[in-house]
């Protein structure tokens, strides 16, 4: 077994400091432990099974106080069954919320003072991409899983034309353009360097669009104590052209027909059934589903590489859904409730949890301790670099996005009036 380094031991102090702190005064908020016990319902959209490893795995199943029951729901009306439960006072006591769903969610969620759990512990313990839980009253949610963005690529396309690796820039997909697609006589597209341009056939194409306006400077909305939540992805942000137009700009090219980067449309199948297909060169996907592409095309020669970077950033930057686990205000008892969040993501908990869902670890302990196969180390290090933002409502955001793209591609708008005109809509859904 190996030592645990100075590092590692002192992030476990500062959490056992954490968890007695909280302890004492959650104690007096509604009902604790206290001299009874307490049964404690959870929501979430991962798997029974899987749930119940990590919860056997923390401290907390050893407390014969403490009843848990966990209940899978869809995650197609996870949102609705939610409010409906607590609309006829049967709701869960703690939820796992994906980060898009966070803000949605806000006043049903009790916020964790820092007095409870500091501000200070929480950074030395998560990844940065935790923060979003954040807020300046205290914690919304403790992070529990990450699912980072991971560039899947076919390797037999890139040996086919003698290419020896992937591409790590964006830039570089413009030398791959000409070398990898390949046009009928008719000027069909029947084989791709990548999806980029489109909006319906592009798996991922919100989550693609987010990482490119992150990396390129933008953090999509801002946050000020006295104007709450704002879009600034039409700011400028001391750019020479704003972020958000500069990524707009970067996508849509690669389907405009006139472009000699042309290399997607929309008469396509879906970005992800092209690259099992072996039709297309690179997929911009989520690290969880490596297994899915694996089943779906046992025979498909790929692997795993980091997304594509901004030559001229200062900085590595990738997206990643990542989800967290939330006490709810209704809960009769928030103490039992803190206790059993905080026990989740010891630890011995989330090691269960990766090794059932072989996504990284959300604690920086953990991921100190880089493994050795292929696959997971890039996971590990997307997790590191992944951000993600504030949603205020993942339904509505997902159609701006859309139509902003599709005005630019379908010749409606400019990219500069595309963008202004989502940022604005972006903007009313926070003003509602």
């Amino acid at each position: 077994m190996k030592e645990m380094s100075n590092f590692q031991i002192g992030l476990i102090i500062i959490f056992i400091l954490s968890l007695v702190l909280g302890l004492g005064l959650f104690a007096t908020q509604k009902s604790g432990l206290g001299e009874g016990s307490a049964s404690l319902l959870i929501w979430g959209t991962i798997p029974e099974d899987t749930f119940n490893n990590v919860y056997k795995a923390s401290s907390i199943a050893k407390n014969k106080k403490v009843a848990v029951t966990y209940v899978r729901k869809d995650s197609a009306d996870f949102d609705d069954k939610f409010i409906e439960a607590l609309a006829d006072g049967v709701g869960p006591d703690i939820v796992i919320l994906r980060q898009d769903s966070i803000y949605t969610h806000r006043n049903k969620i009790f916020v964790v003072p820092y007095e409870n759990f500091s501000q200070r512990n929480f950074k030395d313990i998560f990844i940065e991409d935790g923060e979003i839980f954040l807020t300046t009253k205290g914690i919304t949610a403790f992070p529990f899983i990450i699912d980072p963005m991971v560039m899947y690529w076919n390797r037999d396309m890139f040996s086919n034309n003698l290419i020896s690796s992937p591409p790590k820039y964006w830039d570089e997909f413009y030398g791959l353009i000409d070398k990898v697609t390949r046009k009928d006589s008719s000027g069909n597209i029947m084989q791709s360097a990548l999806s980029l341009g489109e909006w319906k056939n592009v798996t991922n194409a919100k989550s693609i669009f987010s990482l490119l306006l992150l990396q390129a400077g933008t953090p999509i909305v801002s946050y000020t104590d006295s104007a709450g939540y704002k879009s600034v992805l039409s700011s400028q942000l001391n750019y020479t052209i704003a972020p958000g137009q500069s990524a707009l700009n970067f996508y849509t090219q690669f389907s405009n027909p006139t472009s000699v980067y042309y290399t997607w449309n929309r008469s396509l199948p879906s970005s992800l059934n092209f690259f099992l297909s072996s039709n297309l060169a690179t997929y911009v996907g989520f690290a969880s589903e490596l297994f899915s592409i694996q089943q779906k095309n046992p025979n498909l020669n790929f692997d795993v590489t980091y997304v594509p970077q901004i030559r001229t950033a200062k900085n590595m930057s990738n997206f990643a859904n990542i989800y967290g686990l939330s006490i709810v205000k209704q809960s009769k008892a928030i103490g039992a409730a803190f206790l059993l969040v905080t026990s989740l993501v010891e630890p011995d908990a989330l090691k269960v949890l990766e090794s059932k869902t072989n996504l990284p670890p959300v604690r920086r302990d953990l991921l100190a301790d880089k493994p050795t196969d292929a696959y997971r180390s890039v996971f590990y290090d997307s997790a590191l670099i992944s951000k993600s933002w504030v949603d205020p409502s993942p339904v509505n955001t997902t159609e701006i996005f859309k139509t902003m793209v599709e005005s630019v591609t379908s010749g409606q708008q400019r990219v500069s009036e595309a963008i202004l005109k989502a940022s604005d809509s972006i903007d009313s859904l926070f003003k509602k």
